[in-house]
Formats: C-alpha cells, structure tokens, sequence
C-alpha cells in the first residue's frame, strides 16, 4: 500500500463469534491468517476441507486467493492440493463460510486444533477478458514445461 492510500474496506462475517477475526501478522505481510474454526483431524493421504470461520464479501474487482501457509507442510505434513483457492466476488451468501481443502501427506493422521493458523489469504486485483478469436495463432511457440529453463533439453 502506497503512503496515503486507504486500506481495502472488506465486509466479512465470522461463523464463531469467540474466535479471532484474520490478522496480519506483521506491518509488511501482503497475506492475514485463517483459522480452524473446529478441530479437524485428516486420515494418512486423505483430504479434508477445514472451516475457516469466515464469510468474505470480495470487494468488485477483486479475488480472494487462500493459500497454505509456508510452514504448514513442514510442521503439519499438509498441503493444499490443488495449489490455491480462489474465492469468487459472489461467494458470499449465509452459507458460504471459507473452507480450506487439505492434503495430508504424511503417514500418520494430523489434527488441526481449533483456532490454528491453517492458510492465509492475500486479495488480488483481476479483470475480466473479452475475447477476439483469431483463425490462428502467428507467434511462434514457445515449446512447453521447462521451456524458459536454458538448461532444457
């Protein structure tokens, strides 16, 4: 945030009043915390969606994206497995509470304790795309995974 701006004004609804509402932790974090609203418990390769206690009102020209925290993997053995969420401007309504998608991968199960920093969200600015087909695409390839990596066959 530029000196003189205004912070983002989100409207935001917590499930379970007695606990916290999201914090960021430090004057410089770009992404505030989400807490476990229960305690969770995921099965040795199993996923669970774990409440997060919140209803986002995404301002207009906005996502939310929720993603693991980066120490979660190494204390916990989860991870988000499909990478992020994303939370849509209209994912708002009394029953749209944040749910956090994890993946255990450990071999043993991993409970996640009521009131436990479990992923972090972080609004990102978005437009949307009108599109102008063409007959073809004229630039040339770029070749794929690895492409931009000298080092690639």
């Amino acid at each position: 945030m530029s000196e003189g701006d205004s912070p983002l004004r989100v409207r935001i609804a917590r499930v379970d009043r007695t606990l916290p509402l999201p914090v960021y932790e430090s004057p410089g974090a770009v992404g505030f915390d989400l807490l476990a609203r229960v305690e969770t418990t995921v099965a040795p390769g199993g996923i669970a969606r774990i409440p997060a206690n919140v209803i986002v009102e995404t301002p207009p020209g906005y996502m939310l994206l929720v993603a693991a925290r980066s120490s979660t993997p190494g204390k916990k053995g989860l991870s988000v497995p499909h990478g992020i969420g994303v939370i849509d401007q209209d994912y708002c309504g009394p029953d749209d509470e944040i749910l956090v998608q994890v993946y255990n991968f450990t071999d043993r199960p991993v409970t996640v304790a009521r009131g436990e920093r479990i992923a972090q969200g972080v609004f990102v600015r978005v437009d949307r795309a009108t599109w102008e087909e063409v007959p073809a695409a004229t630039r040339a390839s770029r070749g794929g995974f690895g492409s931009t990596d000298p080092r690639a066959g």
